[in-house]
């Protein structure tokens, strides 16, 4: 069933519906009447001459210089083709359906001013699978995502590049091919296109849903490795983290739980320390702190996807037009920043626990390295090299870009978020914490092998996964297969999708 457009009620799981599974966009009857109505007010203030940014003066610095009636009607083109500065390779195509679905919500206000058709064809356009092709640099988040943003532009004025069918193809010919009429531009029907931040909260909303399935396979490499170090299982008991008051740390305490559920270390059937280290019993607070982050960065985002972020914005009530900066990316990036420390701080703790997996000298009776040949064979001694490496590259792009502002447009445009930066660098850190998490659960199904108890029935489960696409570690072997194998596995959430259906939503 088609998604249906409405102004509100966009979420992160929508977006990713049509972003990455094509789920079909619809838009609602009462929001197409409501850019109908505003649109006949522009017509209006047109015909009296009324000034109005970016519809009949300049932009930016420009924004003085009035346009004649002439100039009006080419105005949105040039700005289109002076906007259309992006460098580079494409971004990814659920990325930009991601940017396209959240711009016709924008447009479904009805304070945008477009033609109706404009949105029509956005919608169109994503139904029929076409999308522009869209270079991933080029944006410093405000005036919003305008580089990018303009190559969308450029496609519905026939020009420009589009992916359809697999294939690459000029504009023109992608939307003949598709079956789609090409609507131009007239006034301000450009800048209704390009002028909000939709593409960093695309990317934003896409990390968000990708980083929630990736902190729930934290919680199941930790209680895989808690198992196999003999933790003691009182630090995740619920009760202790209501009593704190932090949301995301009871259900991470929850998750874990229902994960070690009937197996011989949560029925306290083996023996352990009274305390474990921070990088044990610390876990439920620390994933928490991501959890909780992860939310607020959620709640700012969908926000965002449900606002107008456009100017000027139009109220064809009040028949008047306001120019302001609701284009400005620095409330979607600025929490996104945090989400940057956020996956890196679980990572490093699960790294630390790989290290206690692999120490004789912390890891409870476990050999060396987790192989039973120490000294002719080296084990995982490796694996936790390749993880410190990602580390480090987390730790260097966890540098936030929202305070990275170099001003522009001689210095008219003198704050800019740089939110394009943030969603950027966020996905490559979102990269190596697959990778990462990934050693941590092939060392914790190899530790978990030379232990002889029962394991809680999530955790089995865990490992039973693992074991189809990495073997025990008998002997010495090139790693680099199954490091990269174990990343592909985390990226594609079987493991946590087999767990869930063991357990039960670790949400």
């Amino acid at each position: 069933m088609a998604i249906v457009i409405t102004g509100s009620g966009l979420t992160v799981e929508k977006v990713v519906s049509v972003a990455r599974n094509n789920e079909k966009v619809k838009l609602h009857a009462d929001a197409l009447l409501r850019i109908k109505k505003c649109r006949a007010m522009l017509e209006r203030k047109l015909e009296s001459h009324e000034i109005m940014y970016g519809v009949n003066t300049g932009i930016g610095e420009f924004s003085e210089v009035v346009l004649n009636d002439e100039q009006v009607k080419d105005f949105q083109k040039y700005l289109i083709y002076n906007h259309a500065a992006g460098i580079g390779d494409p971004a990814p195509i659920e990325y930009v359906r991601a940017a396209m679905v959240g711009r016709i919500n924008v447009h479904a206000h009805g304070n945008s001013a477009i033609r109706p058709i404009i949105t029509q064809t956005l919608i169109e356009m994503l139904n029929k699978g076409l999308t522009p092709f869209v270079c991933q640099k080029g944006s410093v988040g405000a005036s919003g995502d305008l580089a990018p943003m303009s190559q969308i532009a450029l496609v519905v004025m026939g020009e420009g590049k589009a992916f359809y069918k697999g294939e690459l193809y000029p504009g023109k010919e992608a939307m003949e091919k598709a079956g789609i009429e090409i609507p131009g531009l007239q006034a301000r029907d450009g800048l209704g296109i390009i002028n909000g931040s939709n593409l960093l909260t695309a990317m934003s909303a896409i990390m968000i849903y990708d980083s929630n399935r990736w902190l729930k396979q934290a919680e199941i490499a930790a209680s895989m490795s808690l198992e196999a170090l003999k933790a003691n299982m009182k630090p995740y008991d619920e009760r202790i983290h209501k009593i704190r008051g932090f949301v995301g740390a009871v259900r991470s305490a929850k998750a874990i739980r229902k994960l070690v559920a009937e197996g011989d270390l949560a029925e306290y059937r083996v023996n352990c320390k009274v305390q474990d280290a921070y990088s044990m019993r610390s876990t439920p607070q620390v994933i928490g702190a991501a959890h909780d982050a992860l939310a607020f960065a959620r709640t700012q985002v969908e926000i965002e996807l449900n606002g107008v972020g456009d100017n000027p914005i139009f109220l064809p009530d009040d028949q008047t037009q306001l120019s302001g900066a609701n284009f400005q990316g620095t409330p979607v990036s600025l929490p996104m920043d945090m989400i940057s420390c956020a996956i890196t701080m679980v990572s490093v703790m699960s790294e630390r626990r790989m290290n206690r997996l692999n120490n004789p000298a912390l890891s409870v009776g476990l050999p060396a390295f987790l192989t039973k040949g120490a000294g002719m064979f080296s084990g995982l001694m490796l694996s936790q090299y390749t993880a410190d490496m990602q580390i480090v590259e987390q730790r260097i792009l966890c540098a936030p870009a929202s305070v990275q502002s170099i001003p522009a447009a001689a210095d008219q445009e003198d704050f800019v978020s740089m939110g394009m930066n943030t969603a950027i660098k966020n996905f490559q850190i979102l990269d190596n914490a697959y990778g990462i998490l990934g050693i941590e659960l092939m060392a914790a199904a190899q530790a978990l092998d030379f232990r002889e108890y029962n394991f809680g029935k999530g955790t089995t489960k865990a490992k039973e996964v693992i074991r189809k696409y990495v073997e025990f570690l008998d002997i010495d072997r090139p790693l680099y297969n199954d490091h990269t194998n174990m990343k592909a596995l985390v990226k594609s959430c079987e493991i946590l999708e087999e767990v869930e259906k063991v357990v039960g939503s670790l949400e």
